[in-house]
């Protein structure tokens, strides 16, 4: 979502505070006014900004990274199991399932009648192919050997020394019955596959146009979730109408809108002049937000935490000194208070507040309880450092933090302010590359296992599903997305990231939900110490919904179950965004 993904997701910059639109990213009550008849059908047309991106990264469920990819994936697509809006796991296409006794072979009973939106019906065959091509190589998936991890030979998929999981590991016993045989018992794995590297297309609608080119004609067919493509114009908007063929209730809205805008601050100027239904609220407009009648500002905690990490195979962070000096040189609470206006919450956590197994023990880098850091303690292991690697402030390594701010003046003044305290408190200059959302993506990427890539960045990550794996395991373990990369390289304290890592895995599949927790608490610690990232903040949604939109049910995770969309409408209670443009 992180860089993420799906709701949150599953990859947004620390910095890019007021850009990512989220379909339910809001809080206070589940409607609008509460006021008002329904709208007629051809007013029930949902506009939702996508600010700070030009386009959509991609259209495919098995290639997505971020959030403005998923909200518009997540519409299309579905997969075998979602999360509800309580963040609990419930049957989607599947009906049901069952476990073997050692917990590595899951079967799933598919729902009677199932249909892709151009009326071909969905089968087992189409299941595992699905979670088959995500893992094929030549689908240049970057996340799909992460969240398939667990599936039986899926890295050998991934890598190209196994030609097919289907009767390998993915079973199509009969039209409706699936089986996925997995390499170890894990208590995540069905949260594991409501990220949309498991969504189901449509086998032959792929074969028809060939990859690639069967995301120019999903107007015509090829999707699994309730909403289908209607319209995609690159630098102006993506649109889409209800797949009378979804299996499930069907949308009472009649399109939804996600027109693209260049930042925040522009996204929530079209909310003001009516054109657009829902806007994030930028730092500067909290106040003027927060006075607006009937609900319409609307504030609750998100898991998501904005943070800056570091290569830990590039100079000079694969010193663990240096890396504390650096976290602990940024006071939170000013960032939080000052910068933020109290929108967001100050935090050393990794694990975010509302997750399970979030640790109320956890302390900062070096023992440092305050989200207010430690200049004079940053200074002295600056020091320390500085003096085991040989540098001094004259030959000390130029450093550069990337990010991609889209624009926005309230994540401008954020790197201002952490540049001031990085040369207050250690006297070292820090050069701001400020490039392309998507291109940042790539670049973190690529950082995997190369001590030529980015030296340092912010992102921020948001929980794909409610389970502590996704936030340590994930992040850390030896996979490839462990892109700081964490327990590699020949520094002095590498074999206790060793042993973090090999204590994910037992964590992992422990049974001991207590036990299991108290590990990956353990884990989150020494992590925190060792500055594997600088958490900045937990954030807060702030947004503005125009009070004729009812059956909004928002949740910590900015999740939005495809039924669910079933629940929206829109009424002509006060204003409503000028759908005209759209019809």
């Amino acid at each position: 979502m992180k860089l993420s993904k799906q709701r949150a997701g599953v990859f947004l910059p620390a910095v890019l505070i007021l850009l990512a639109m989220l379909i339910v990213a809001c809080g206070g009550s589940s409607s609008g006014a509460g006021k008002g008849s329904k709208l007629p059908d051809d007013q029930q047309i949902y506009v939702l900004p996508e600010a700070g991106v030009s386009d959509v990264a991609t259209l495919d469920p098995a290639l997505s990274t971020d959030v403005p990819s998923n909200d518009s994936i997540s519409l299309m697509f579905t997969g075998l199991v979602q999360l509800d809006k309580d963040l609990k796991v419930y049957p989607e296409l599947a009906k049901s399932w069952t476990t073997s006794s050692d917990g590595k072979t899951w079967t799933f009973k598919l729902r009677d009648d199932l249909k892709f939106s151009d009326g071909n019906p969905i089968t087992a065959d189409d299941v595992v192919y699905s979670i088959d091509r995500a893992l094929d190589p030549k689908t240049k998936s970057t996340v799909a050997s992460t969240y398939l991890a667990l599936v039986k030979d899926a890295t050998k998929r991934s890598k190209g020394t196994v030609k097919t999981l289907i009767n390998d590991s993915l079973f199509a016993s009969d039209p409706t019955t699936v089986k996925i045989v997995t390499e170890q018992r894990a208590q995540y794995f069905l949260d594991a596959l409501t990220y949309s590297t498991s969504y189901v297309v449509e086998k032959s609608f792929i074969e028809k146009y060939g990859e690639g080119e069967w995301l120019k004609h999903l107007d015509q067919g090829g999707v699994s979730g309730p909403f289908k493509l209607e319209k995609h114009v690159s630098g102006q908007q993506i649109s889409f109408v209800p797949n009378e063929n979804y299996w499930g209730p069907k949308p009472q809205l009649k399109k939804v809108v996600f027109p693209f805008y260049k930042d925040g601050p522009t996204a929530y100027k079209a909310y003001q002049a009516n054109q657009v239904d829902q806007a994030a609220v930028p730092t500067a407009n909290l106040a003027q937000a927060r006075a607006l009648p009937d609900n319409q500002f609307r504030q609750a905690p998100k898991l998501i935490i904005d943070y800056y990490t570091m290569n830990y195979l590039a100079k000079p962070f694969n010193n663990i000194k240096i890396r504390q000096a650096f976290a602990l040189s940024i006071d939170k609470d000013m960032i939080a208070q000052n910068i933020y206006k109290g929108s967001y919450i100050a935090t050393n956590h990794i694990v975010p507040k509302g997750m399970p197994g979030y640790n109320e023990n956890l302390k900062g880098p070096a023992g440092v309880a305050s989200t207010k850091g430690d200049k004079t303690l940053a200074k002295q292991l600056l020091e320390q450092g500085m003096q085991e690697e040989g540098y001094t402030l004259s030959n000390f390594p130029a450093v550069t933090l990337t990010v991609a701010t889209s624009g926005s003046p309230t994540a401008k003044n954020e790197l201002s302010f952490l540049q001031s305290q990085w040369k207050e408190a250690l006297g070292i200059n820090v050069t701001i590359n400020d490039e392309d959302f998507n291109k940042l993506l790539d670049d973190t990427s690529a950082t995997h296992g190369n001590p030529k890539g980015m030296q340092m960045w912010g992102i921020a990550w948001n929980a794909d599903y409610p389970d502590a794996q996704d936030w340590l395991s994930l992040q850390f373990g030896d996979n490839d997305y462990n892109q700081s990369n964490y327990g590699k390289g020949d520094s002095a304290d590498v074999a206790t990231q060793r042993q973090m890592q090999k204590l994910m895995t037992t964590a992992d599949g422990n049974k001991n939900d207590a036990e299991r927790i108290q590990q990956y608490n353990k884990i989150e610690q020494q992590l925190v110490d060792d500055a594997a990232w600088i958490p900045t903040h937990q954030r807060q949604s702030s947004t503005v919904v125009k009070p004729c939109i009812q059956g909004l049910v928002p949740n910590a995770q900015s999740i939005f179950p495809p039924q669910d969309w079933a629940n929206i409408y829109k009424t002509n209670a006060n204003s409503c965004a000028n759908v005209n443009p759209y019809k």
